[in-house]
């Protein structure tokens, strides 16, 4: 790797601005970047070695990991190919937020070993679509 994209790698991992977090194949936590930090409120020392768990709502994780086991065993999502995921999550203090995300599969050689997700941030877009409507639905009764 040249030492730019060696440096690409790390200013990529590093950023503040959207949430990288790897978990392995059993759903542990082993990377959590600073944007992680910033949208979900969990220092990387009290995510890593954590499971989901602690940003997916519990009426939430029955889903969430009937998808993970899929994805999983087939090393297929349509969340990586340029698709967005948009799903709520919760914040340390338990704060609901949404976040929309892709999945990016880690092979070891030909083993499927985890996934990495890259999430951003879309609660005030969602909170200001849900009131366009709201208003357009008040609109058309009247």
């Amino acid at each position: 790797m040249t030492d730019f994209a060696a440096a690409l790698g790390q200013a990529l991992l590093a950023s503040a601005s959207d949430a990288i977090v790897a978990a392995d194949r059993d759903g542990i936590i082993h990377f959590w970047n600073p944007g992680a930090e910033r949208i979900f409120g969990h220092a990387a020392r009290d995510a890593i070695g954590q499971s989901l768990d602690i940003i997916i709502p519990e009426r939430l994780r029955k889903r969430h990991w009937d998808g993970f086991a899929q994805v999983i065993k087939t090393g297929q999502s349509r969340y990586g190919a340029g698709d967005l995921l948009s799903v709520p999550a919760i914040t340390k203090d338990r704060g609901d937020i949404s976040v929309e995300f892709t999945i990016v599969p880690l092979h070891e050689g030909d083993q499927l070993v985890g996934l990495v997700a890259v999430m951003r941030d879309v609660t005030a877009r969602f909170r200001e679509m849900r009131e366009l409507r709201r208003k357009a639905a008040e609109a058309a009764k009247s």
